[in-house]
């Protein structure tokens, strides 16, 4: 950790249905401990929790996964690409990144700065700091990983159900999965880690906030994950009760294009289905692998530093093989431009 100028890192082991084992190490702030409670800044593991609900308004006919978006948005116009093709922009192309929208990622809010509304940050609006959304490829086209494409299925998402997506959220997968610790929302800083640049200093302006909370805005535990990551687990299995139905959770763990499915990355390694994904915000680093097989295990590992990505992947591969776990990275996905 020293080397790599991350000042904390926060780990928790999944296995058959339950949380195993859950450690963490060094300083969420300066002069103040990390704990397998403080809250970290999940980034783009946001987006697999994102897909979870969308799914689950899908079984209780609140969306359509494979319905046009576009009459669900008010207060904002759904670019297209090239309207002679037919092809519609859905739930599914959204939260599988092949709806052909621009905009990879997000950078965020410092403290005192103006936070933009979804349609502003989708519109490119004062106070947003990143371009509109735009279409850059027919729907269906292609897969580029599109942090825009999550702020549109947020808006869809929230229209549909009439109600504030960070509530959403709480009512439709948090609390079904057991995640008392988090939320898409901001918590006292004594309860949160803070953001770390690769030097080691903290961010400016604390840890950013983000209104593209499907793209980038839960706070979590790697415990907290894990327990989202075992209500997957049971959904593959079918179990009664899961949070998601058999059904929803294969076509979440089933590539659309290239390795990705429905907010995860979907891997066949050695006859088994492992789902991964990674995240980075400003100042935090981390990632997931779940294992849909009969052991049911599984890593999170977050990180309050710019450095953490490669000391995660490390933990990761430390955790793979002593467990006897089959590769589990991924080629690079390709990214959607920007503007």
């Amino acid at each position: 950790m020293a080397e790599t100028k991350v000042p904390a890192v926060s780990i928790a082991f999944i296995e058959d249905g339950r949380v195993k084992w859950a450690r963490a190490y060094g300083q969420a702030a300066a002069g103040r401990r990390v704990t397998t409670r403080t809250r970290f800044q999940a980034a783009s593991l946001s987006k697999a929790v994102a897909a979870a609900g969308a799914l689950r308004m899908a079984e209780r006919g609140v969306i359509d996964l494979d319905a046009d978006v576009a009459p669900r948005l008010r207060g904002w116009r759904l670019p297209v690409a090239d309207p002679g093709k037919g092809e519609s922009v859905t739930l599914r192309r959204l939260l599988s990144h092949t709806a052909g929208l621009t905009l990879g990622g997000y950078p965020g809010y410092a403290a005192g700065e103006p936070v933009p509304t979804i349609v502003e940050s989708l519109s490119g609006a004062v106070p947003s700091n990143t371009p509109a959304v735009r279409a850059f490829a027919p729907p269906g086209a292609k897969l580029a990983y599109s942090g825009g494409g999550y702020s549109v299925a947020q808006l869809a998402m929230s229209e549909a159900a009439r109600r504030d997506f960070a509530l959403l959220m709480r009512d439709r997968v948090l609390k079904p999965a057991g995640m008392a610790h988090s939320a898409f929302a901001r918590f006292s800083d004594r309860e949160t880690a803070v953001g770390h640049d690769e030097t080691g200093a903290q961010i400016w302006g604390g840890s950013h906030r983000y209104s593209e909370l499907a793209a980038a805005g839960l706070w979590t535990t790697p415990s907290d994950y894990g327990r989202f990551l075992i209500a997957i687990q049971k959904s593959w299995a079918g179990e009664q009760g899961a949070l998601l139905s058999r059904s929803s959770a294969q076509a979440m763990a089933t590539p659309v294009l290239g390795d990705y499915g429905l907010g995860v990355i979907a891997l066949d390694r050695g006859g088994r289905r492992i789902i991964t994904h990674g995240g980075s915000n400003a100042g935090f680093q981390c990632r997931f692998t779940a294992l849909l097989d009969g052991s049911r295990q599984g890593l999170v590992v977050m990180t309050n530093g710019d450095n953490g990505g490669a000391l995660a992947a490390a933990i990761q591969r430390t955790v793979a093989g002593a467990y006897g776990w089959d590769d589990t990275s991924a080629p690079p996905t390709p990214r959607a431009p920007d503007s």
